[in-house]
């Protein structure tokens, strides 16, 4: 996989982006990057930069998000829209095998059997970056591994972009995830408009980005190119939409299980799942059999799941979590709790999508705060992390 900056920068023009999705394309990778549909940015096939966002941007608050016409040709100058590239490396939907009945015989094809598209993607974010490594650990690390992820995410051509104006709603900052890709990449970008001069600082962090990078018309950046890139990102930093107190999370959450606040966020919670289809982390899946008709042929389908449906933790009997306000707490507690134990790192980039996507504008980063600035519950953390259905 992409690792660390291997090279010096070099700068790049609209003509040098364009021949790099082109040279992408012609060594056979399926290329997805940003693209304007429905109003919104979403991850489609691009061929070349007219395909990508030029001159538009994104605002999102809590509940809100729309695009508007920026005063400039900035091609990445949106933050993140509703799809994450999970959608190309974790698929909605995934047969697992397919059973058929021909002549009274049985034919089983396993998902071994086929082999998932090559991907180049492009303007992934810092904080969409971390978000790969997150899943990495739930289906590449230990001793079971998702085969079909991992075939996907080790082809994957992963062209990063810095971020230089942060949205409404980030918070990489607090997650330590962002604004500026530091690993995790075959090449990275930063986009610069400086009056007329419109350019891109590109480095690269593997084998094949430097060989990419060596196929285009660039020139190696010059100090003053290199110190706007950097005067840019550190920009975005300085101004994050939201912020999320990290220290102590972990226990602060675990020590509030029965607090007041869930009922709170169970009154307006609508329990609609688009916190989780919209995370670029949350990983929740079920299976399901379809027979056609004729009784001749099956299959069997991965598909996304949320913890946040009532029947995902049915079991004998009933729903573990019953309850609104036992989902909610379920979830926000995992993201930014139980998956430190379970993973080692928090399962939360801050990329805000979740704030500006839930109908009724929940704000996880307020929600913690009013958890914490009221201080732990009468019951310890020992005795109510066991406590999941009220």
């Amino acid at each position: 996989m992409p690792g660390t900056n291997v090279g010096g920068a070099v700068r790049l023009d609209l003509t040098g982006l364009d021949r790099m999705l082109a040279a992408l394309t012609d060594d056979g990778y399926e290329v997805i990057g940003p693209t304007v549909d429905q109003g919104a940015i979403v991850h489609d096939s691009v061929r070349s930069v007219s395909d990508l966002p030029v001159g538009w941007t994104d605002q999102q608050e809590a509940g809100h998000y729309r695009l508007k016409r920026r005063s400039d040709r900035a091609v990445f100058g949106y933050v993140v829209g509703p799809q994450s590239w999970k959608k190309h490396l974790f698929p909605s939907r995934l047969r697992l095998w397919k059973a058929s009945k021909q002549d009274g015989r049985l034919e089983v094809q396993t998902d071994e059997d086929t082999t998932p598209p090559r991907y180049a993607f492009i303007g992934v974010r810092s904080c969409e970056i971390h978000a790969m490594g997150i899943q990495d650990k739930v289906f590449t690390d230990g001793s079971l591994k998702d085969n079909d992820y991992v075939q996907r995410r080790n082809g994957a051509f992963i062209v990063g972009v810095n971020c230089t104006e942060p949205g409404g709603t980030c918070f990489c900052v607090s997650m330590n995830t962002g604004p500026k890709a530091s690993s995790g990449y075959d090449l990275s970008i930063t986009e610069v408009l400086q009056g007329e001069d419109h350019y891109f600082v590109v480095v690269s962090g593997s084998k094949r980005g430097t060989d990419l990078l060596a196929r285009l018309p660039s020139a190696e950046a010059t100090p003053k190119e290199n110190r706007e890139a950097s005067h840019r990102v550190e920009a975005a930093a300085s101004k994050m939409g939201r912020v999320l107190e990290t220290d102590g999370i972990k226990e602060m959450l675990y020590a509030n299980y029965d607090h007041p606040q869930w009922d709170d966020i169970a009154s307006r919670c609508l329990s609609c799942t688009n916190c989780t289809m919209v995370c670029p982390t949350c990983f929740c899946s079920t299976v399901e059999d379809v027979t056609d008709l004729a009784g001749t042929e099956a299959e069997h389908l991965r598909t996304w799941d949320s913890c946040f449906n009532l029947d995902f933790s049915y079991v004998q009997g009933g729903s573990v979590r019953s309850t609104g306000r036992s989902r909610y707490r379920q979830w926000m507690t995992h993201k930014l709790a139980t998956w430190i134990d379970q993973f080692g790192t928090s399962g939360c980039v801050g990329c805000g999508r979740c704030i500006a996507w839930c109908p009724v504008g929940i704000d996880i980063t307020e929600e913690a705060d009013a958890i914490r600035n009221a201080g732990p519950q009468s019951q310890s953390a020992g005795t109510k992390r066991n406590e999941v259905t009220k």
